[in-house]
């Protein structure tokens, strides 16, 4: 099977009522762990990368990942994404390397100017069988170069979505209901919860369009702990309840964005490794056990929060 757009899992994934989960993706140990999660789960995957992963991997590279992960994983649909894409240039770029979805990330301008900027995108794109997703609202946190203090985030209005959705053509729509980018999303001691008042007057707004989380990381704790036992330092790491992301996965959002997760696995399973097998200097080794444990959350995710598990049909 080819690369595919997000169309049609979109579509299956709002009349089942589930999500399909969008990984980031930055070396290989990464896109293999991710994949053979779904592999195993028979669950549809959206692979995406950031600008940073670009920087850091390049785009050829990234390229022959993932077109091996589709060789190895012949009948799981797979969608390549391009993450908060900032600018018509970077969005073309991935267009024409061979991404079947992009997003533009416009949602700190104006609503005109958010507009303008989303349907030029649209516009290029849809020439091209890509798929766009775009943004209203502002989310708070960090993710590479996505950074938002608390002050300068909002919640979506929903009475916009509908002009939004209309004017511009965009395939999907990601709004703000509480998320946050990064492993801080909450304050401890504070009771999470994401507002759901926004999504439903979205959904009544946009019946049957794909809504998407992004910043929907649930920061698991048994690796903020394993990160801070094992030398590591992120007192306070807080991420959205699982339960919380389910419900959302049983409505109309059909994208939910994970980033932070894969990042703690992978950094608390090294550390981990490192520390007990102190004489090891082979990177297979750790590089390996963090490999595994991505995999294993990836699992959890698809049967427990997503509701993706036998989906890829």
């Amino acid at each position: 099977m080819a690369l595919v757009t997000t169309t049609e899992m979109f579509r299956k994934a709002y009349d089942g009522g589930y999500a399909i989960g969008a990984f980031n993706v930055n070396n290989m140990e990464i896109v293999q762990a991710i994949t053979e999660a779904c592999k195993k789960e028979n669950s549809p995957v959206i692979l995406q990368v950031s600008r940073g992963a670009r920087t850091y991997a390049n785009h050829t590279y990234l390229m022959k990942l993932v077109e091996a992960a589709v060789k190895e994983c012949p009948d799981i649909p797979i969608a390549l994404h391009l993450d908060h894409g900032p600018d018509f240039e970077t969005c073309k770029s991935c267009i024409d390397g061979g991404f079947t979805s992009v997003m533009i990330d416009a949602s700190s301008k104006p609503f005109e100017e958010n507009i303008a900027i989303t349907k030029e995108i649209v516009d290029y794109a849809h020439k091209y069988g890509v798929v766009v997703e775009a943004e209203l609202g502002t989310l708070a946190g960090i993710e590479d170069e996505v950074k938002v203090s608390a002050e300068e985030s909002s919640y979506t209005h929903p009475e916009e979505v509908e002009e939004f959705v209309t004017r511009t053509g965009c395939d999907s729509l990601a709004i703000a209901i509480g998320t946050s980018h990064g492993a801080y999303k909450f304050k401890p001691g504070t009771n999470p919860q994401l507002r759901f008042d926004v999504l439903h007057e979205c959904e009544k707004k946009l019946p049957g369009f794909p809504i998407v989380l992004h910043g929907a990381s649930s920061v698991p704790q048994e690796y903020v702990q394993m990160i801070n036992e094992y030398g590591g330092n992120m007192p306070g790491a807080l991420g959205v309840p699982e339960d919380q992301l389910r419900e959302a996965a049983r409505s109309a959002v059909c994208k939910i964005n994970i980033d932070s997760d894969i990042r703690l696995a992978m950094t608390g399973t090294v550390r981990k490794y490192l520390t007990e097998n102190p004489a090891d200097f082979d990177p297979r080794k750790y590089l390996k056990a963090g490999r595994d444990a991505i995999e294993a959350m990836v699992r959890h995710k698809i049967v427990d929060v997503l509701g993706s598990s036998g989906k890829a049909e």
